[in-house]
């Protein structure tokens, strides 16, 4: 099992808004978006599996994300893909709030 990270604090992520955990940090073989919708921060791989989009540049409400080139919708909580174009979910990772720290533990499927 990984390590969790500290990579921000909880004001780091605005409502609505995403950071990017580079994968070089993460040690991931995907960069992670850590994403705040609804007051409860998650964790996924950041690109869009249709296409290799950046999901931190999509629509999140509602806990989903919206991808911002063809409108894929995946959920947030376990990276489910909701609507065509995307097929493939996201992978998912733990994020915890402990004080005002985001600790990140990347997912072990997605180690580099």
């Amino acid at each position: 099992m990984s390590e969790a990270i500290r990579v921000g604090s909880v004001g780091d992520v605005p409502e609505g808004e995403a950071i990017v955990v580079p994968r070089a940090t993460a040690g991931t073989v995907e960069d992670i978006a850590v994403i705040r919708s609804d007051d409860t921060f998650y964790a996924i791989d950041s690109m869009c599996t249709h296409e290799q989009e950046p999901l931190v540049d999509g629509w999140i409400e509602n806990g989903c994300v919206e991808c911002p080139m063809h409108g894929a919708m995946f959920r947030l909580a376990d990276g489910a893909a909701l609507s065509l174009p995307a097929k493939d979910p996201v992978a998912v990772h733990t994020i915890e709030v402990i004080g005002d720290d985001l600790m990140l533990t990347p997912n072990p499927a997605r180690l580099a």
